[in-house]
């Protein structure tokens, strides 16, 4: 089982006033485990960065300048992503930004249902507490001493390691994996996992023997010297 989860940086908080994505960042599990495989690039938003989210992201007019615009990596990111169930902290955001930038090119839309949104994993598991990410990592002591700033790619590292806490991921994968064992799924609506159910396997034929024909005499002949019958000789053992 194949997901993606996903992060963006953007220039402000709305693509409606003209916002445009200049980073994303991808980290791919298979079976709730991260495989190491990831994708990632900056994106000239083909206008200016605005200091407030420099200041968040640590991204600058300077480090976006000669970097590919979103018609430019388009196609490699929707390489990525496939179609597989995309996991984002506050989907809402990302896919806002995501489905602005494809409607500018006529492309596709990314589907609200594709999304496992952790923020709304982590409002029902834990009611009335804070849901930021970095609220999260805290809860679960992850380390957060590299997010001096945010960014794309860390945050869906961070993401990635919030969201196998809150399913249970980190024990459920040991040995259970999706090809092993189709029932372990989360669904992309609700971000409810269900735990694989256990099952017993059985060998399509017995094992051979492996007591050779003297070592059966040489027990009966012991069995014999004892002087007693056996208890698995007698008539109520055999009957």
């Amino acid at each position: 089982m194949r997901e993606v989860v996903l992060d963006t940086e953007t220039t402000g908080l709305d693509p409606a006033n003209g916002d445009r994505v200049v980073e994303i960042g991808c980290v791919e599990l298979i079976n709730h485990v991260q495989t190491g495989k990831t994708w990632r690039s900056y994106i000239d938003p083909e206008r200016d960065m605005p200091e407030a989210a420099s200041q968040v992201s640590g991204i600058t007019a300077a480090t976006l300048r000669g970097q590919p615009r979103f018609d430019e990596i388009v196609d490699a990111f929707l390489d990525f992503i496939g179609d597989s169930a995309l996991v984002i902290h506050n989907a809402p955001f990302d896919l806002g930004f995501l489905n602005m930038e494809l409607g500018r090119l006529d492309r596709d839309l990314i589907r609200p249902e594709r999304a496992i949104d952790t923020i709304q994993i982590a409002r029902r598991k834990f009611p009335g507490a804070p849901a930021s990410l970095d609220a999260l990592c805290k809860r679960f002591g992850i380390d957060l001493s590299e997010r001096v700033k945010h960014g794309a790619l860390l945050d869906a590292r961070l993401t990635a390691e919030v969201y196998l806490e809150l399913i249970g991921g980190r024990q459920a994968s040991f040995g259970l994996g999706a090809d092993q064992n189709p029932a372990a799924r989360t669904s992309a609506s609700t971000g409810k996992f269900t735990p694989p159910a256990n099952r017993a396997r059985t060998r399509p034929e017995p094992l051979p023997p492996r007591v050779t024909q003297v070592e059966l005499a040489a027990h009966e002949k012991f069995i014999a010297e004892l002087g007693v019958e056996a208890l698995w000789l007698l008539p109520e053992a055999k009957a």
